[in-house]
């Protein structure tokens, strides 16, 4: 069972948790967080891309010159994909990227992702953090208290938007909830930190 130290918002050690090793001591599968985040990346792919075909290409009504006895090619419109500014033979066209992956497996692969952030000593779990106003100011110095200065993601338990528009103005660090933690923002964070509710709560939910 996984025990790390629980730190204020002065870096100050107050106390020790035990982390429920069903979620956060689990062998590290890589396989099944590779799937996820490809998944996750497919489906945020707005799929907008489009190319014209020859059809709707403007212009390119008319024959460039008879069929027979001009000893070139047989064309039938400037607006064929061999043409300089024609039409596109085989382009993309609009079309949904989203795939779906099998509950368990995205909750395996959360769990392998929070178990590596545990193993790799990159998860930082805070005692509560507060903010009774706007001011980036307070979640600045919260990081820098903690030696915290790379990509970070701070979990909450529950969405709050004083500390969310807080923290979104500094570089490199976002915020999330349990209720909308996802396997990517886990692994696309050096540092994981979580507050002492948020772990409550997912233990609940994943163990």
């Amino acid at each position: 069972m996984p025990t790390l130290d629980v730190y204020n918002v002065d870096g100050k050690a107050v106390s020790k948790i035990d982390l429920n090793e069903n979620v956060f001591g689990i062998e590290v599968n890589k396989d099944v967080m590779h799937e996820v985040v490809v998944n996750y990346l497919a489906n945020q792919r707005q799929g907008t891309q489009s190319t014209l075909t020859r059809t709707e290409v403007r212009g390119g009504g008319i024959k460039p010159w008879r069929q027979k006895g001009t000893g070139r090619a047989r064309q039938g419109s400037i607006r064929a994909p061999q043409w300089v500014g024609g039409g596109v033979a085989i382009g993309p066209k609009p079309r949904s990227y989203r795939y779906t992956v099998n509950k368990k497996v995205r909750q395996l692969a959360l769990k392998s992702a929070l178990s590596s952030k545990v193993q790799e000593n990159e998860l930082i779990v805070l005692d509560s953090l507060e903010c009774s106003e706007y001011k980036t100011k307070q979640i600045a110095s919260m990081l820098a208290n903690l030696n915290v200065s790379e990509k970070a993601l701070i979990v909450l338990p529950e969405n709050d938007k004083k500390i969310v528009n807080s923290a979104r103005n500094i570089r490199g660090v976002d915020t999330t909830f349990v209720g909308a933690i996802n396997t990517y923002e886990v692994l696309n964070h050096t540092k994981c930190i979580i507050l002492k509710d948020a772990v409550a709560k997912l233990e609940e939910v994943y163990a």
